[in-house]
């Protein structure tokens, strides 16, 4: 069995206790991480702050050129990790990879914006007065890392903060810790200054509380679950940090008469039990047409039950592999549990695989409910995990409302042949991000944002950059 480390100040150090890292396909231990002490913890964040004062000194395109030589050991590391993550979270070798891949273009492309950070001269308010509006990265950022995405959605933070001059603490998922580290020591071995990327594992309580009540911390930076995003924000008030919040979802999933039916089913079960439902934009409410309801239902739940379920290095690739642990698949009894008890109908699944193959993994059967209503834990808590509820529609109007229905607002998905109706249904729903008639909703291109309580902040485009930077006006006498 292998032992993980904490990464701090550019040396790895072993904490007190540990705790262990299991693979969910078979239950076996595969790591133990030892947790950080609360002396390495503030040793850390002091030694993130006398960093600080080196790396947002640093030429920009010297900023860049690490990234860039970090991305191209991150891509060379691909398969490596990749390797650990499929052990640690359960997901496909091919999309463990893929979700690397996806981490080094990501490194790449803050590299570019790293040095293209631009102020403004604004207008006079006096003839002998001048104004200088700069930008200068905000300081020590603390970056929490999701189970679900360790290493693509971890650099989603790193690198904008890099890139901006900012240094970070990452805390891994206590699930999915080991890809996390991996991804830190091989941005590390590019040859960033000791204490600009550290990683610290260990207890929760302790290293948030020494998080937020340090004032040395200016950015928390979290992907997680909406419970954990309000702790965080009543927990900042002591120091006044800025928060960027990625949070939950509960993705509506909405399918017009006149849409392709065929293409509506296909994506939608893609999207539904991709990484077995363990995505924050994964669909979990499909709402369809009434004239094509009995259609799209019959053909969903076919193509529901074609899914191929199995070890993340079977050959060939399943379609769902197992969930993160046994508590995931308990929430999925739950779920299903009240489903019955309000009257849906489960279509397909709704249990534990019974091939006794699965009998020590995390696995259930991707599920399709059907007959429900409003008041269903299915139709109001997102599930994360393989289950979607299907109800219909009669009017435009009756879809936006049911889509909205909800707290969460991330992303929603829209499939139609009629742009107008698309058009109008797109600027109606409350939702930071609408897919029409596609299911790949975020690009490093483009904001990413959360309405509602999916979010505070931006991430991805350079509005992911502009949330680590901070402005100062310059006024001067002429």
């Amino acid at each position: 069995m292998q032992y993980y480390h904490s990464f701090i100040n550019g040396k790895w150090e072993e904490g007190e206790g540990s705790f262990e890292v299991t693979n969910p396909s078979n239950g076996e231990v595969i790591a133990a991480v030892s947790k950080v002490t609360l002396n390495q913890m503030k040793n850390t964040i002091d030694g993130a702050h006398v960093a600080f004062k080196i790396w947002s000194k640093k030429l920009a395109v010297e900023r860049s050129r690490l990234l860039f030589k970090a991305a191209e050991k991150t891509r060379e590391k691909a398969a490596e990790i990749g390797t650990i993550l499929a052990k640690e979270q359960g997901k496909a070798i091919k999309d463990a990879e893929k979700e690397i891949i996806g981490a080094a273009d990501c490194l790449e492309y803050y590299a570019c914006l790293g040095v293209n950070i631009l102020g403004e001269v604004p207008p006079p308010n006096a003839l002998n007065l001048r104004s200088i509006a700069l930008r200068q990265p905000i300081g020590v950022v603390f970056a929490v890392a999701a189970w679900n995405y360790p290493v693509s959605l971890i650099s989603w933070k790193v690198a904008p903060a890099l890139a901006a001059g900012c240094t970070v603490i990452i805390k891994p998922s206590r699930e999915t810790p080991l890809s996390t580290i991996e991804f830190v020591r091989v941005c590390n071995e590019a040859g960033l200054p000791a204490g600009v990327l550290n990683v610290v594992n260990g207890e929760n309580a302790l290293i948030s509380n020494e998080i937020f009540s340090n004032p040395l911390v200016k950015l928390v930076a979290l992907t997680g679950s909406t419970k954990t995003g309000k702790e965080f924000i009543k927990a900042s008030a002591h120091t006044v940090k800025r928060l960027m919040l990625e949070l939950g979802g509960h993705s509506p999933f909405i399918v017009f008469a006149d849409a392709d039916l065929n293409r509506a089913v296909k994506d939608g079960v893609k999207r539904a039990f991709r990484n077995t439902g363990q995505i924050c934009n994964s669909v979990n409410r499909i709402f369809v047409e009434k004239s094509v309801y009995d259609q799209f239902v019959k053909n969903f739940v076919e193509g529901t039950k074609k899914i191929r379920i199995g070890d993340p290095f079977e050959d060939p690739v399943p379609d769902c592999g197992p969930m993160v642990n046994q508590s995931g698949v308990k929430r999925m009894e739950e779920f299903i549990q009240d489903a019955k008890t309000h009257g849906g109908r489960i279509e397909c699944g709704g249990k534990r695989p019974e091939d006794p193959k699965f009998s020590k993994g995390c696995y259930f059967e991707p599920t399709v409910i059907t007959n429900v209503t409003p008041s269903m834990k299915i139709m109001m808590d997102e599930p994360f995990g393989p289950i979607v509820a299907i109800d219909s529609f009669s009017s435009v109007e009756e879809a936006v409302i049911k889509a909205n229905n909800t707290r969460y607002g991330l992303v929603a998905y829209v499939y139609t042949s009629d742009i107008k109706k698309a058009g109008w249904v797109a600027e109606n729903l409350e939702w930071g991000n609408v897919a029409i008639n596609n299911i790949s909703p975020d690009s490093l291109y483009a904001p990413y944002p959360g309405w509602k309580e999916s979010g505070i902040g931006l991430e991805l485009g350079h509005y992911g950059l502009d949330q680590y930077l901070e402005w100062k006006n310059i006024k001067i006498e002429i």
